[in-house]
């Protein structure tokens, strides 16, 4: 007979699976809304109510910040009111989705940070999954590259927080 400790944790890690595995989906959409540049509003093609979701593995400026109308106004012109395909990660803090975007085939993630209009979020000390369209728009000056020393955004709510209404 099993420990009743072991049993518990088997338990636990198997809801966990479970879990992770219901949560772990795609659906495709219609981009509603663009709150900036790191973040979308999805109407599920299957129906519902709009889904909020936050693109993983970028931190674009926030909207108040340099650079974060910019960034908002280029994902606006690729996606609002376009077909998307939402990869599902997990959810965040904040209850959003986190999820890998797609647009006819591209990986959006990866065109705003090529484009200059977001970082690739790396984790402790490892590079993001950007990091070599990150590195290539820094060379070629684009986008928010473009000025001196650009603030990231992580920075920038420590110093000024958060910012969630357009000036």
């Amino acid at each position: 007979m099993a420990h009743p400790r072991y049993r518990a944790t088997l338990w636990a890690l198997l809801l966990l699976a479970f879990t992770t595995a219901a949560a772990a989906r795609t659906f495709e959409g219609r981009v509603t809304h663009v709150t900036d540049g790191d973040t979308i509003w999805v109407r599920p093609a299957e129906g519902g109510a709009a889904v909020q979701v936050r693109l993983q593995g970028i931190d674009a400026p926030e909207i108040c910040q340099a650079s974060g109308l910019q960034a908002r106004d280029a994902l606006a012109a690729r996606l609002l009111h376009r077909e998307v395909e939402i990869d599902v990660r997990a959810r965040d803090a904040y209850e959003r989705t986190l999820a890998r975007v797609g647009h006819q085939g591209q990986d959006i993630g990866s065109w705003l940070v090529a484009g200059g209009w977001a970082w690739s979020s790396g984790f402790r000390h490892r590079a993001g999954p950007y990091a070599q369209e990150e590195k290539t728009a820094r060379g070629e000056r684009r986008g928010l590259w473009a000025g001196d020393a650009p603030l990231d955004p992580r920075r920038f709510r420590k110093q000024h927080g958060s910012c969630h209404a357009a000036p």
